[in-house]
């Protein structure tokens, strides 16, 4: 009787074994990380919307004249945003090419050749770097950068290179090439950084044909690694780039915020990450304030432009050439 009793629950076991699982933990899983996508897309609308809605009577009143206008005159209430869209795309071109070869020449250095003993100290003064507020850089940039860039560099520059027009007039100290240059400095970790890990994630394979085939070292990092790896640099540059169009303090202490336009890099410039936090406490009247918010509006917009074209060129140069491991 015991054996009889026994083979009804055998069959259930089965029963239940031969059952379609249930999906509804896959679902719950897929909606709720859809649900956390959905939610940043959410705020990239909501703060556009909210930036455009706070300077609606600005763009109403200037419209598009409002780009291409270089008068800022508070007392007059006539309000352009060029000078400050060009000092923030010239002084993060600077930061790129100042911050670019060394982020990566680093990031090289410390995944490819440096010693392990070094390694490691090298990484965390990075780290370290990284985390220092802007705020302390622009104190340093005031009292150390620029006293030294004032008495050295700069002279050297403009006596011998003043001929293109992009180191002439006098030497303030403070300048569009100094924001450039603090701006790089901020971003030198995060591009190193990012950089470091992506060349990390290059396959040893790809290392060890190349040396099978008798590249050299150095060879063997262009073709091997670099080449594989060129995707996510340009990601890393990306990012650093978001830094850069948005950087406000340190900016704001050694740029000079002054709202001109001028080829000389030694004079100085405006950024409008700067203006809205030099003059967003001083705006009396609503159109004055609905221009700072517009202002915002533009920063915002050439972020989100700056990034889709990034990811135009990234689809349109980078795919071809994804199976080249060594030549």
């Amino acid at each position: 009787m015991p054996v009889v009793a026994s083979i009804p629950a055998v069959e259930r076991s089965a029963s239940q074994l031969m059952a379609p699982p249930s999906r509804f933990g896959d679902k719950a899983f897929e909606w709720l990380t859809m649900a956390m996508a959905g939610a940043v897309v959410l705020l990239v609308i909501l703060v556009g919307w909210q930036l455009g809605s706070d300077s609606m009577l600005a763009i109403r009143k200037f419209g598009f004249h409002f780009l291409g206008s270089s008068t800022w005159d508070p007392v007059a209430e006539q309000f352009g945003a060029l000078p400050f869209i060009y000092g923030t795309l010239v002084s993060s071109l600077i930061a790129l090419v100042i911050a670019v070869p060394l982020s990566i020449a680093t990031a090289v250095y410390l995944t490819e050749l440096a010693p392990l003993s070094i390694r490691q100290p090298i990484i965390s003064l990075i780290e370290m770097l990284a985390a220092i507020p802007s705020v302390i850089l622009g104190l340093w940039g005031i009292f150390v950068m620029i006293p030294f860039l004032r008495d050295y560099p700069f002279p050297f520059l403009k006596k011998y290179l003043g001929w293109t027009g992009l180191f002439t007039g006098p030497i303030y100290g403070v300048s569009m090439l100094a924001g450039g240059i603090i701006i790089a400095i901020m971003i030198l970790p995060i591009i190193t950084s990012v950089s470091r890990e992506i060349l990390r994630s290059v396959p040893n394979l790809q290392r060890e044909a190349a040396y099978a085939l008798g590249a050299t070292r150095w060879e063997v990092t262009r073709i091997a690694v670099l080449s594989y790896a060129k995707k996510g640099l340009f990601g890393a540059i990306i990012l650093g780039l978001g830094r850069a169009l948005g950087e406000t303090m340190a900016v704001t202490m050694v740029i000079g915020n002054t709202p001109q336009m001028a080829l000389s890099l030694l004079k100085p410039g405006y950024t409008l990450a700067s203006v809205i936090a030099n003059e967003f406490t001083e705006a009396t009247t609503d159109i004055y304030l609905q221009a700072l918010f517009e202002i915002a509006l533009v920063l915002f917009g050439i972020t989100i432009v700056a990034n889709l074209l990034a990811q135009l060129l990234l689809k349109t140069f980078g795919a071809p050439q994804t199976t080249r491991a060594v030549q």
